[in-house]
């Protein structure tokens, strides 16, 4: 029996992450990203939904999220986005059938310590176009060509790179660079290896269909399967527009009580009161991810309408000024994101969170996803 230490739900809605996906392009053209337990979704729940609607493969973030994907019954490629290290993470890699990241020449050897002739080991490598993090330089193509060619036990698979950039539109120049360099070594190295696939776009390159020239096989659609627009406040945001998000967060009413004019509420009493109130004690706080920045900043939907938060965000309870709500009573239901909202509102969003707290609606999704337990919709 799992033991959860809140009253806050994460709520999944497994149908919209499926209609993002059929969003995002031809499944033999994806390689949806389940990296981080897929955003704090939850990594075998998202992973199945994505099967039955046809993904043929998955990046995920570690060797251990392959192990439990293989170990789950699933069978499609598998790339996990950060190289093995140990030898328990290629001993992973080598029985659960994954396909390792090389990007170094140290690597490469990593690979061919482990890899077995009678079964050649797929391999995909990762080139450095301008992220400056992981992969090959293009000077170095031509030596890991030949490397790669006197080793049989190996077999390369993929060409993969990342964009810095993609998701700026005021940065187009710094992507342009980058396919352009990604264009040339993925061309040396599939001239080499014809079977080789190439994959450079995340989720901003998935929707500017414009910049992907023809030299992308497969795409890794990340943030947008969750419904968080990657051009989100910028001059191409209609791009991202018609994605849903697919993650609410609900939680209850531990008590209405009096607030008094003249009186303060939560620690430092920060807020005092300029009138008589009513206040909704909510079962949440920071330490299941409503963080304590998000202090005067909060809002939430109560019976289907927008209430603030009052006072300091506590570890498990907030407070929200429900005056203008006579109807609201200790059990009710709170949507701190998503939920249900009456004619005329609209709900709380992982993005509209990220804005208030000077982050990306990845960080949010993430946080929340780890401390709450998930209910899964479809």
């Amino acid at each position: 029996m799992s033991c959860h230490f809140t009253q806050a739900q994460c709520h999944i809605d497994l149908a919209a992450l499926v209609r993002n996906f059929r969003r995002c392009g031809a499944p033999e053209k994806l390689m949806p990203v389940l990296k981080s337990d897929a955003y704090g979704h939850g990594l075998l729940e998202v992973a199945r939904s994505l099967g039955q609607a046809g993904a043929q493969r998955f990046a995920v973030g570690c060797a251990s999220e392959g192990q439990a994907l293989r170990e789950a019954g699933f069978a499609q490629d598998i790339l996990p986005l950060m190289p093995p290290m140990t030898e328990e993470e290629w001993s992973t890699v080598t029985r659960f059938r994954l396909i390792p990241l090389v990007c170094s020449f140290a690597e490469l050897e990593k690979a061919l310590a482990h890899a077995d002739a009678a079964a050649p080991l797929p391999i995909a490598i990762k080139v450095e176009t301008g992220m400056h993090r992981l992969g090959f330089r293009e000077e170095e193509i031509p030596a890991l060509i030949t490397r790669l060619q006197a080793s049989p036990q190996l077999v390369p698979s993929m060409v993969v790179s990342h964009c810095s950039c993609a998701d700026i539109p005021a940065r187009k120049a710094n992507t342009a660079q980058q396919i352009l360099c990604f264009s040339s070594m993925a061309s040396t190295l599939c001239a080499a290896f014809p079977a080789m696939r190439r994959s450079l776009f995340n989720s901003a390159g998935t929707l500017d269909t414009a910049s992907m020239c023809n030299i992308c096989d497969v795409s890794r659609p990340g943030i947008i399967l969750y419904g968080g627009n990657p051009f989100a406040n910028t001059s191409e945001e209609a791009l991202g527009a018609d994605f849903e998000w697919v993650m609410s967060l609900s939680t209850t009413i531990l008590q209405v009580t009096e607030l008094r004019k003249g009186e303060g509420v939560s620690y430092g009493q920060i807020y005092v009161a300029d009138r008589d109130m009513r206040l909704a004690v909510v079962a949440a706080g920071y330490a299941t991810g409503v963080q304590r920045n998000l202090t005067h900043k909060l809002e939430a939907l109560v019976h289907g309408h927008r209430v603030r938060a009052v006072g300091r965000i506590c570890m498990n309870m907030t407070m929200f000024d429900v005056t203008d709500l006579p109807d609201v009573q200790a059990g009710d239901d709170v949507w701190l994101i998503g939920g249900p909202a009456a004619e005329g509102e609209h709900p709380v969003t992982a993005q509209e969170w990220a804005e208030k707290l000077g982050t990306i609606s990845y960080e949010i999704l993430c946080l929340l996803g780890s401390l709450n337990p998930r209910v899964y919709h479809s």
